[in-house]
């Protein structure tokens, strides 16, 4: 039996992250994945690839409708679907490859197989040669998400799939059903309506994006509307099953809405499946997590857990700081994450980026706030850009000044998000932010504005 200090079981974000923190501090270190290729869900078939096929789509739609009002003319332009699918996929086969590369720079052991629990302080790997135990000092759970479901939706991989499927469609479908108006629907519901879809969004809730500031989410579906995206909200899905004949979603007191592919994007559960819990005593919550405290240890003694099967937003970059955090934590380290500093970022377009509280949970915990806005269409980079729809929104205590939500809709809110992050870490105040200069001209001063707004200071509107 080999033996180890770290054992991850799981090769996403979190997980080779941790391994790769573990080596760095000395730790002899394995990680486990199952899948052939390192970088979990967000990188294989997720966060990454969905980029790159929204970058391919904007600019299939620049070619068509915008580069003309730049002087650039492009007549009768083609898209050559099987040209976008591969640049997605050779995107992530660097990717992949660069994260086998670092977890070997590292020294890390890389097993390829199934991870499970065998007993305390045991790791049970079954590969295609066998199975092999490690005994492991500490071990590190990081075995991330799967799609979720709802009864009476016969999922085929074919014509009703989830976000992988509709991350290789071989071909344009003529009308898409997305059901459910989160991140993941939304955002490649974006790139087929760009590619030529008429794309229908079906919502259980009365809103789209659950979770975002409302008065943001509200503005954004009125300019996804505006892109053709057609909205079916506060419906209940019954069923939906499709074969090559055209696809059909039965609704609750509707009409069935019929489509050539279904895409069931309802959020994703935590995957847990025979990961050996039960052999050390581990039991899930109501929500099917792995219970930790703050240290992300679990209830059992040298066992961790982060990411996707713990609490909170089930994002990349939370794995990656509580894979560090943990590994910390076993080296004797100060460890912290601060979950009120996680940003959301939806990559449509515009993008929706988002970090601290919203409006309405400042409202139910009846926190007195000051409110500051400014508007893309008052800032010149965005102007020169010719990319002006959405806005910067800034929540300030009312006493502290200190910003407690910034919420951003516009060009590249997904990086200009990054200086509301460290404001909310560093417990900023709405005066730090506008005292500070920002170099012109940029999407930035938006930030700086919204600020200045907060104090009725604005100046540019």
């Amino acid at each position: 039996m080999s033996a180890f200090d770290v054992v991850v079981i799981g090769g996403g974000p979190g997980g080779y992250v941790a391994a790769i923190r573990a080596a760095q501090l000395g730790f002899k270190t394995a990680c486990i994945e199952k899948e052939p290729a390192l970088g979990g869900t967000c990188l294989r078939v997720g966060c990454i690839p969905s980029k790159a096929l929204l970058e391919s789509s904007e600019k299939w739609v620049e070619t068509r409708q915008i580069l003309a009002r730049h002087g650039v003319m492009v007549s009768d332009p083609k898209l050559d679907l099987t040209a976008t699918l591969k640049r997605k996929s050779d995107i992530v086969t660097m990717l992949t490859k660069g994260v086998d590369g670092l977890l070997r720079k590292n020294k890390v052991t890389r097993f390829a197989g199934h991870g499970r629990l065998n007993g305390p302080g045991v790791v049970e790997v079954t590969t295609e040669a066998g199975v092999e135990k490690l005994e492991a000092r500490h071990i590190i759970l990081a075995t991330g998400s799967k799609s979720a479901s709802l009864p009476g939706i016969r999922l085929d991989g074919e014509y009703v799939g989830t976000s992988t499927e509709a991350l290789s469609y071989s071909s344009v479908p003529g009308r898409l059903v997305v059901i459910g108006a989160g991140y993941i629907g939304l955002e490649l519901g974006s790139v087929w309506a760009r590619l030529g879809s008429q794309v229908t969004v079906v919502e259980y809730l009365d809103r789209i994006l659950p979770g975002m500031d409302r008065e943001m989410a509200d503005e954004a579906q009125k300019l996804f509307a505006k892109q053709g995206l057609v909205f079916r909200l506060g419906h209940k899905v019954l069923s939906a099953s499709g074969d090559q004949n055209g696809c059909a979603v039965q609704c609750e007191g509707q009409e069935p809405i019929l489509a050539d592919r279904v895409l069931v994007a309802v959020g994703r559960v935590p995957n847990t499946d025979n990961l050996g819990l039960d052999t050390v005593g581990l039991t899930l919550d109501p929500r099917g997590r792995i219970p930790v405290d703050e240290h992300l240890c679990t209830p059992v003694a040298g066992i961790y857990a982060i990411g996707d099967v713990i609490r909170g937003p089930m994002l990349a970059h939370k794995a990656e700081e509580e894979g560090v955090a943990a590994v910390d934590h076993i080296a004797g380290k100060a460890a912290h994450v601060n979950y009120e500093a996680i940003p959301g970022v939806c990559y449509t377009h515009p993008e929706i980026a988002s970090v601290g509280q919203t409006e309405e949970q400042l409202v139910q915990a009846k926190v007195e706030y000051r409110k500051g806005s400014f508007p893309f269409r008052a800032n010149g980079r965005a102007l020169a850009l010719g990319d002006t729809e959405g806005r910067v929104k800034i929540l300030a205590d009312a006493k502290t000044d200190r910003v407690l939500g910034v919420h951003i809709l516009g060009p590249r809110a997904g990086d200009l998000i990054a200086e509301a992050v460290a404001a909310i870490n560093f417990h900023a105040s709405a005066e730090d932010l506008f005292l500070t200069s920002h170099a012109h001209p940029t999407l930035a001063e938006a930030i700086k504005e919204a600020a200045m707004a907060v104090h009725g200071r604005a100046i540019h509107i």
